[in-house]
C-alpha cells in the first residue's frame, strides 16, 4: 500500500503514519541484514523504492519525519564548528604492550594475576580477547533507543560533537533493535575497509581532488568534516567494542556477554573475538590474529585482552588513568618514515621498468626496509615523490614494500621531480633503448633478446609451442641453462652439445638427445612463427601473419618505418611503433643476424599484399568447445582460406563459431547482432567458399 501523496480523505493520518513506521522499521531491517550481517535480504531497486514512498511521504507530512527514520542518514547543513561534549563515563585509552612476540600476553596476565594476589596453584584467568581496530574511537548515545549524540574521544573526558556525520554510517543503526534501556552509550571505532579506501582514492583522483594516505586517515578525516554531505559520501563502517553511560540499565556480568548484547541491539560487533583462559590462551589470540591479519579487509594494529568478569574489572580497577584489567598487544608496525635517498630502476622479465625507493634503514612490519616499490612514473606523479623526502613506508605481511606518500610537512625546498625516461633514457642492465607508449603506464626495455633481465621470459616465448615450437624446452629447464649461463640469448640454443645438456639435473643423455632433435627440427620453421618468437611486444600470431604476408621477407619487415607499418592490416600506430623500436635496436637485429648465421630459416617470397582466399578479409571468433575439430584445427582451416581468426569480438567481426559452453563472447556476438555458427555452419560455410572457389 503506497500512502507517499495520498492526501484524500480515504487516507487517515493514522494509517499514513503507521505506513511511515512500516517503512522506518522495513529499511532498518534490511540496512542492518546489509551493511551489519553483509546478507542482503531484497535487490537494490527494491530498496530504493521503499526509500522514496517513505521520503515521499515525510515531504506530504513533515510532522512524520523522525530522528531515526533513514532519510535523515543525508547529512545536513554545514556547521561553522564541532561543539564540545563531555563525557559522563571518560574515554580512557588502555595501555599498550611494546613487547609484539608472544612474551607481551604473559607479562600482562602476570600483573593481572599480580594485582589480584593470585598464585600460580589459583585457576587461570578469563579473558575476552578481541582486535584493535586501526580507525576513529566513538561514543554513540542512545536515549529510549533513538540515537540522539555522537562524540569523538577527544581527551578522554571532552569530545566534539559528531552526530550529523556518524549519522551517514549506514552500519550504525538509528534506533536499537528489541527493548533498549532508557539511557546506553556504545562505544566503538568508525574505520574504512580497504576495498572501500581504494574506490575512494580512485574516485578522488579522477576528480582531481587530493587522495588519502591509509584507511586510518581516510575514516578520521571523514567523520572530521564540518560538512555532514561530504562524510555521507565517504564509505564508512563501524565496530561496537564496549560501553559509556548505562543509566540504571545493569549490563551483563561479563565482556563477552557485553558485546552479545550490543549486537543483539542491531550495532555490528566484530566476529573475531573469543574467550580464553590464561597467558597461553592469550598468546594463541595474538597469534592467530597474526596470521589472519593480512586477508581481513580492514586494518588492525593488534588485538587488545581484557579481564573478562566485569566484577574483576572492577576490583583491578585504574592507574594513571588506564584500567589495569586491559592491555593493546600490538604487532609490528605495517608503516614508518624513513628518508627517500634515491630512486633507481628494477627491469623485470618482460622489460618493464619499476622504480625503486632506495631508503635510509627503517624498521616496519617485522623486518628491516632499505628498498620499496614506487610502481611506475603515473604513481610517482600521483603521490608527487621526489629524492630527498620524508616519506611513509608500508610493508603489510610478506607484500613488497611502498612508499604510500611523502610527508610534505618535512620537505625542504622544491626537490626537481622524478622522470624515468630522463634518468633512465637507456636500460640500466644491456644499454638498449627504453621507451614509454602512448597510454601506457610502464615503461620498457626494448632489447627483449638481448637484455639478460628478460632471457628467461624471452626464450621461453621464442620456444614455446607456437613459436619455434622447441620441445622439451620448459620453465625449470630454461632456468637451469640461464642460471649456469650456458645460454644467453636464443642463438645459444643452436650451440648446445650433449655433454652440457646431461650433466644438467633431471636431464640425462637420452633427454638431451631429444631436446636437441627438437632444437635442430626448429631450424626450419615459417616467416611468421620467426615473427612471432622474436617477441614483440603487441605481435601476436595474427599480427606475426599479416606482417609475414604484408613484406614477404625479414629484411623489408626490418626496414619498414611505422608509416609502412600501419599498411598493414589491423597494426595501427601503437602496434607499428613497437615493431619499429624493437627492429631499431642494434642488439636484437644482432641477434637475429646470428639466428640466421645458426641455420635458422624460412621461405621468403614477394610481398602478397592482400591475402589470397574466399574467406580473405573476413574476422572470425572461437569460443567454447566444438563437437570434432579442436580449436587450432578450426583456426587453420580458416586461415587456409585467407581468413583471420581474432581472439575478442567487436564490431569488426564477421562471424563467431560457438561451441558447447561458450561464454561472454557470445553474449556480446548476440548483443552486437553478429552471424553466429555452430560446426555444422562453420564446415557449411567453407564447403561453400570451396566449391565457389
Amino acid at each position: 500500500m503506497d500512502l507517499s501523496a495520498d492526501n484524500s480523505p480515504a487516507a487517515s493520518a493514522g494509517e499514513v503514519a503507521a505506513r511511515a513506521a512500516a517503512l522506518r522499521a522495513e529499511i532498518a531491517r534490511h540496512d542492518h541484514a546489509y551493511y551489519v550481517l553483509d546478507a542482503p535480504t531484497i535487490p537494490d531497486a527494491e530498496y530504493d523504492r521503499l526509500f522514496r514512498e517513505l521520503q515521499a511521504i515525510e515531504q506530504v507530512h513533515p510532522a512524520l519525519r523522525s530522528a531515526d527514520s533513514p532519510t535523515q542518514r543525508v547529512g545536513g547543513k554545514p556547521l561553522a564548528q564541532f561543539a564540545a561534549v563531555r563525557h559522563r563515563i571518560p574515554m580512557l585509552s588502555i595501555r599498550t604492550e611494546t613487547d609484539t612476540e608472544a612474551s607481551g600476553a604473559f607479562v600482562f596476565d602476570s600483573r593481572v594475576r599480580s594485582a589480584l594476589k593470585r598464585n600460580d596453584e589459583d585457576p587461570p584467568i578469563e579473558y575476552a580477547a578481541e582486535l584493535k581496530f586501526d580507525g576513529l574511537a566513538i561514543s554513540l548515545r542512545y536515549e529510549d533507543g533513538v540515537l540522539v549524540q555522537a562524540a569523538t574521544r577527544g581527551d578522554g573526558e571532552t569530545g566534539e560533537d559528531v552526530t550529523a556525520n556518524v549519522r551517514t554510517v549506514k552500519a550504525i543503526p538509528l534506533r536499537l533493535r528489541g527493548e533498549a534501556p532508557p539511557v546506553l552509550e556504545i562505544r566503538g571505532e568508525v574505520y574504512m575497509r580497504r576495498d572501500d579506501f581504494e574506490r575512494l582514492n580512485t574516485r578522488q583522483a579522477d576528480a582531481g581532488d587530493k587522495t588519502f594516505v591509509n584507511p586510518r586517515n581516510a575514516a578520521a578525516g571523514s567523520i572530521r568534516q564540518l560538512d555532514p554531505s561530504i562524510a555521507a559520501r565517504r564509505p564508512l563502517s563501524f565496530f561496537a567494542y564496549g560501553l559509556g553511560d548505562t543509566g540504571e540499565w545493569t549490563p551483563p556480568a561479563t565482556h563477552a556477554e557485553v558485546l552479545d548484547v550490543i549486537a543483539a541491539f542491531g550495532l555490528p560487533v566484530c566476529e573475531h573475538r573469543a574467550v580464553v583462559q590464561g597467558a597461553q590462551g592469550l598468546a594463541d589470540f595474538h597469534a592467530r590474529m597474526g596470521a589472519l591479519r593480512d586477508t581481513l579487509p580492514f586494518d588492525i594494529d593488534g588485538v587488545v585482552y581484557k579481564v573478562n568478569s566485569r566484577a574483576l574489572q572492577q576490583q583491578l580497577g585504574f592507574v594513571t588513568r588506564e584500567p589495569r584489567w586491559a592491555v593493546a598487544h600490538k604487532y609490528p608496525a605495517q608503516e614508518a618514515v624513513t628518508l627517500l635517498r634515491d630512486i633507481e630502476v628494477q627491469v623485470g622479465r618482460t622489460g618493464a621498468l619499476t622504480p625503486v625507493a632506495r631508503l635510509e634503514p627503517v624498521f616496519v612490519g617485522g623486518v628491516t626496509v632499505t628498498n620499496a616499490t614506487l610502481h611506475n612514473q603515473d604513481e610517482i606523479d600521483r603521490k608527487d615523490v621526489r629524492i630527498g623526502d620524508w616519506v611513509i613506508v608500508r610493508r603489510a605481511g610478506d607484500v613488497i614494500p611502498e612508499v604510500v606518500a611523502p610527508v610534505l610537512e618535512r620537505r625542504s625546498g622544491e626537490p626537481p621531480r622524478f622522470v624515468l625516461l630522463e634518468r633512465f633514457p637507456t636500460c640500466p642492465v644491456c644499454g638498449s633503448h627504453v621507451v614509454r607508449g602512448e597510454d601506457e603506464a610502464v615503461a620498457r626495455c626494448t632489447g627483449g633478446l638481448f637484455c639478460p633481465a628478460q632471457r628467461k621470459q624471452a626464450l621461453l616465448h621464442f620456444a614455446g609451442r607456437r613459436a619455434m615450437d622447441i620441445e622439451g624446452l620448459g620453465d625449470k629447464l630454461v632456468d637451469q641453462l640461464v642460471d649456469a649461463a650456458i645460454v644467453k640469448t636464443p642463438v645459444d640454443l643452436y650451440r648446445l652439445g650433449v655433454l652440457a645438456l646431461a650433466n644438467l639435473e633431471r636431464m640425462g643423455e637420452k633427454s638431451a638427445q631429444n631436446l636437441l632433435m627438437a632444437i635442430e627440427k626448429s631450424r626450419s620453421t615459417t616467416l611468421a612463427r620467426f615473427i612471432f618468437a622474436l617477441g614483440i611486444r603487441n605481435v601476436g600470431e595474427a599480427t606475426a601473419r599479416d606482417l609475414a604476408r604484408h613484406f614477404g621477407n625479414l629484411d623489408a619487415l626490418v626496414a619498414a618505418d611505422v608509416d609502412a607499418l600501419q599498411q598493414v592490416p589491423d597494426v595501427g600506430p601503437i602496434v607499428a611503433q613497437c615493431i619499429a623500436d624493437f627492429f631499431g635496436e642494434p642488439h636484437n637485429r644482432e641477434v637475429i643476424e646470428q639466428l640466421r648465421a645458426a641455420g635458422v630459416q624460412w621461405a621468403e617470397g614477394e610481398p602478397q599484399g592482400t591475402v589470397a582466399g574466399a574467406l580473405a578479409g573476413k574476422t572470425f571468433v572461437l569460443t567454447g568447445t566444438l563437437p570434432t575439430l579442436s580449436r587450432d584445427e578450426a583456426k587453420a582451416l580458416i586461415e587456409a582460406r585467407g581468413g583471420k581468426v581474432a581472439g575478442s569480438v567487436s564490431k569488426k567481426t564477421h562471424y563467431v563459431i560457438a561451441g558447447a559452453e561458450a561464454g561472454s563472447k557470445l553474449d556480446k556476438a548476440q548483443a552486437l547482432g553478429l552471424a553466429i555458427l555452430d560446426e555444422d555452419g562453420l564446415r557449411a560455410l567453407l564447403n561453400e567458399t570451396d566449391t565457389n572457389a
